[in-house]
């Protein structure tokens, strides 16, 4: 099992946080840190946020809210083996081809550390203020993605799509090996997006369904499409294997490994304040006894 702590760059914002954090991290043995994207927030907006039970954003106005690739690309060169997971990008508010270069940069220069996390996005004011359709953008997505891998796959590119179309065009450096695309989102669309074309399915820690039915769905996706539905790594929380619970954790892995998980994703924020004891303590009893499961 794998183990992985979200919501890294809105929790430590700064240049010092994000170096302690990512240290202590890979310190601990965890195999990743995600963050988060928010373009901008709009004052006032009516779309319901799908991950809290109110519906709204738990972050105000004026919080920091770092852009994920430049803040893994400063965590990533202060740490030689932990990995990083956009937790989602909004793909469809991201030029492909300047995203494509921006992934591929960030993978050459942390040494093959990066994962592509990706969502189709909720916040319909978002996309207004940045001039984005909000429809279609799921099919959108599934074409920047497309176009994206055409780019990295090698030199003299060409693609024509709906949303994007080029001809022979390079785009260097190339990341090392292949970048993962994990496809975060809790809809059944999602899940089959992560069965057609991702190495991951993500379908977040904090939505108010019942997630684990859409694993199945992103599998007979797969098959459906031809692919190994056993190669897409499952990804979810464990709300069991927080520093305030009482249960035991090689049960709450055990669980996890029985309905498919292979990344246990845990938010930051109940193992603070004391996060330097927090973290070692985790990997003492939870990441290096357990790792095998």
């Amino acid at each position: 099992m794998k183990f992985a702590l979200h919501f890294g760059n809105n929790t430590f914002p700064d240049f010092a946080g994000a170096a302690r954090l990512a240290r202590l991290a890979e310190a601990a043995g965890f195999d990743s840190v995600l963050a988060v994207d928010h373009v901008v927030f709009p004052d006032n907006y009516s779309s319901t946020y799908p991950y809290s039970a109110t519906g709204r954003l738990p972050v105000g106005r004026g919080g920091a809210f770092p852009d994920p690739l430049i803040w893994i690309a400063y965590a990533a060169a202060v740490t030689t083996r932990l990995r990083f997971l956009t937790g989602v990008v909004i793909l469809p508010q991201r030029d492909p081809l300047v995203l494509a270069k921006q992934v591929a940069t960030l993978d050459y220069m942390s040494g093959g550390r990066f994962e592509l996390g990706i969502g189709v996005g909720w916040l319909k004011e978002e996309f207004q203020a940045m001039g984005v359709p909000f429809e279609r953008r799921g099919r959108r997505a599934d074409e920047y993605v497309a176009a994206m891998k055409a780019l990295w796959a090698g030199d003299g590119a060409t693609f024509s799509g709906e949303f994007v179309t080029f001809k022979e065009v390079s785009c260097n450096p190339k990341p090392i090996g292949r970048v993962p695309v994990v496809v975060g989102g809790h809809s059944e669309a999602a899940a089959r997006r992560a069965g057609r074309l991702g190495d991951g399915f993500f379908p977040s820690i904090g939505s108010q369904v019942d997630t684990f039915p859409l694993f199945d769905v992103a599998r007979r996706a797969a098959a459906d499409a031809g692919r190994d539905p056993a190669a897409i790594e499952m990804i979810a929380g464990c709300p069991d294997l927080l520093p305030s619970s009482t249960v035991e954790p090689r049960a709450a892995i055990e669980e996890r490994r029985r309905r498919g998980v292979d990344r246990i994703v845990l938010p930051i924020g109940p193992f603070m304040p004391n996060l330097e004891e927090s973290l070692a303590r985790f990997g003492d009893t939870v990441i290096r006894p357990y790792a095998e499961l």
